[in-house]
């Protein structure tokens, strides 16, 4: 197995953050335009990468304002049965911000892929709640 982690400083409060990271309105400005997100417990968020809402996540833990758990129940295969997670901490005037990708059967081109893409995801977060003015998918150039 294989994991993805990655660490993002924010000079956010965590309240913000968090919201970001579980609202329809900040993840359409972090990570894609197109989604259906609900911060409910159990509910299926669908995101949209040219892919007709192919990829989605099961929230499977929602502790606000400190951790989001999402489960992989639809996508690129190697991504199914996976889970993403954000841990959220307060330190002096920040928000560190650890994303960890989970459960990979094994390390390959499309996992160092995403590797590259979840860092991109975290600088588009900074981006967003410090400037107003994120990097979702539709925006970034390939």
């Amino acid at each position: 197995m294989a994991d993805i982690e990655h660490i993002q400083y924010v000079r956010k409060p965590i309240e913000a953050v968090y919201d970001a990271l579980s609202t329809e309105e900040g993840l359409g400005a972090i990570w894609t335009e197109k989604l259906v997100v609900k911060p409910e417990t159990g509910f299926i968020n669908e995101f949209d990468f040219s892919d007709n809402y192919d990829t989605k996540f099961r929230n499977t833990e929602l502790t606000p304002p400190t951790r989001i758990l999402w489960e992989c129940v639809q996508s690129d295969p190697e991504w199914i049965g996976t889970k993403v997670s954000f841990d959220l901490e307060t330190r002096k005037d920040v928000t560190a911000v650890m994303l960890r990708h989970t459960g990979w059967r094994e390390v390959t081109e499309f996992y160092r892929f995403c590797n590259y893409n979840w860092a991109q995801f975290l600088y588009s977060l900074k981006l967003y709640l410090e400037t107003g003015k994120g990097q979702p998918y539709q925006q970034r150039h390939f």
